[in-house]
């Protein structure tokens, strides 16, 4: 049974007995500030480009270069993963999206311990998003071997964000989505996770900013 093949959070909820609740949890304040080059680029795409005509489209020129722009600041501590597939068992099993985990001491080309999963709403289906998004975040909990260590989701179709984690049995959908008008809180948003999971020692790559 493959990711894609659960359509609901209360699906995934009756398969896995995983309670559910609602919370505003994320913090948007976290001091990313979108890079100067990204700002160029994706100016120049809205401008000249349908960014939001094609569930490609979405992802090539609104999705992956925002993850990229955050995730750049965290380069030595993380990796991001674009269509790396995954499995648990043969019912949780497929490819996320896009995924952020730790590095492996082994290279850039072995996953490390996933984190954060991020999956496009296709067809700007969230209900249908988020299902897929929670069987994700079951895989990975079980991956991991830690189900006390939230693993956390988001599902987009590039204009709108929204933000969810999984811990031990308990699923928490954050109140409040974000749009893509409000750049420098989704920005804020995705730092936050990723501030979430850094080492005690860690510290953002500021050099790669």
């Amino acid at each position: 049974m493959a990711f894609t093949d659960f359509t609901s959070i209360a699906q995934v909820q009756e398969t896995f007995d995983i309670k559910y609740v609602e919370e505003e949890y994320i913090r948007y304040d976290v001091d990313i500030e979108p890079s100067p080059a990204f700002l160029e680029e994706f100016t120049f795409s809205q401008q000249y480009i349908d960014v939001f005509a094609s569930e490609t489209s979405r992802c090539e020129n609104v999705i992956y270069p925002i993850l990229r722009d955050v995730y750049k600041k965290y380069a030595d501590l993380f990796s991001l993963w674009s269509h790396k597939s995954i499995a648990y068992d043969v019912q949780l099993s497929g490819t996320p999206d896009y995924l952020i985990s730790t590095k492996s001491a082994l290279g850039k080309t072995v996953l490390g311990t996933p984190i954060i999963v991020v999956v496009e709403a296709k067809r700007n289906d969230f209900i249908a998003g988020w299902g897929q998004c929670l069987a994700e975040l079951v895989a990975i909990q079980r991956i991991n071997n830690d189900a006390l260590q939230p693993v956390y989701g988001i599902v987009t179709d590039g204009e709108m964000w929204q933000f969810g984690k999984l811990a031990e049995d308990l699923f928490t959908r954050n109140t409040s989505p974000l749009a893509i008008g409000e750049l420098r809180k989704v920005f804020g948003a995705i730092g936050h996770l990723m501030q979430a999971n850094l080492p005690e020692t860690g510290e953002p790559n500021t050099q790669t900013a």
